[in-house]
């Protein structure tokens, strides 16, 4: 692949992760929102029993511009991330055209990147969590992110190695189960957190991140979608791209591009 056509896909990889972004960010403010500012007023009320400070930027402001650059800038820069690995991956890991591998990229990041890390330390709303372990829980849960998606390419890598052995469909059984026991012993010796205040909503709780997962399946199922239109189009031509009468030739060169 030419720098062109990495230079191409980048572009469509950015293109597609603002889209999607945009559809999250909608997706955050109708569903994510209305559980946050329940959550805020618990949290205020419980501030005033005992002296709660002063509110540095307004909620009107961190509810609309300040999610609106948070979530689009989030779409943009996964989207090239994921452009480039699938510049990388495309017929690495298996036949696959390039609709298949965006939608295997898109469900893996979002496998790895959020729902391994999320069932291990999920999000929480304000009034949630101690202040004092914000900073180890911040640190732990992108230590999980890291481990997960280390841990997934080095499945894949397994996967590869073992299929001329064990063939395409065992050799992805094995290195499924070995990456799910790996991750199942660092969710077993790394520390965890249970802060949720007796006094806050369960249901509540359960919403809000019910809400946070909707934000990233969208994200991700969007831009797997998109993506892969976009690289179709780029990398594989239409019947249109042949010139009428142009011969076995020009046949032959479509098919090898």
């Amino acid at each position: 692949m030419n720098s062109i056509s990495v230079r191409a896909l980048l572009v469509r990889g950015m293109l597609a992760g603002l889209v999607a972004g945009a559809l999250a960010l909608a997706v955050a403010y109708f569903l994510g929102e209305s559980r946050v500012d329940a959550a805020i007023a618990l949290e205020e009320a419980h501030s005033h029993d005992h002296g709660g400070g002063e509110e540095l930027v307004s909620r009107t402001m961190q509810s609309t511009a300040g999610l609106a650059t948070g979530v689009l800038v989030f779409g943009v820069a996964i989207g090239g991330i994921a452009a480039l690995v699938f510049c990388y991956a495309l017929g690495r890991i298996g036949r696959f055209g390039p609709r298949a591998t965006a939608a295997l990229i898109a469900f893996g990041a979002l496998l790895t990147v959020y729902v391994v890390p999320f069932l291990k330390y999920p999000a929480n709303p304000p009034a949630v969590g101690n202040p004092d372990t914000i900073g180890q829980r911040t640190a732990l849960f992108f230590l999980m992110v890291a481990l997960s998606v280390l841990l997934a390419v080095a499945a894949v890598i397994l996967g590869k190695r073992l299929a001329p052995r064990l063939g395409n469909w065992n050799a992805t059984i094995a290195a499924s189960v070995g990456y799910v026991l790996v991750i199942g012993l660092a969710y077993a010796f790394l520390p965890s957190f249970n802060e949720v205040g007796k006094d806050f909503p369960a249901g509540l709780l359960w919403e809000f991140r019910l809400a946070t997962l909707a934000v990233q399946a969208t994200l991700w199922s969007t831009f797997g979608l998109l993506f892969g239109y976009l690289t179709e189009r780029l990398l594989v031509p239409g019947p249109d791209t042949v010139p009428a009468g142009g011969g076995t030739a020009s046949r032959t060169a479509t098919s090898a591009g």
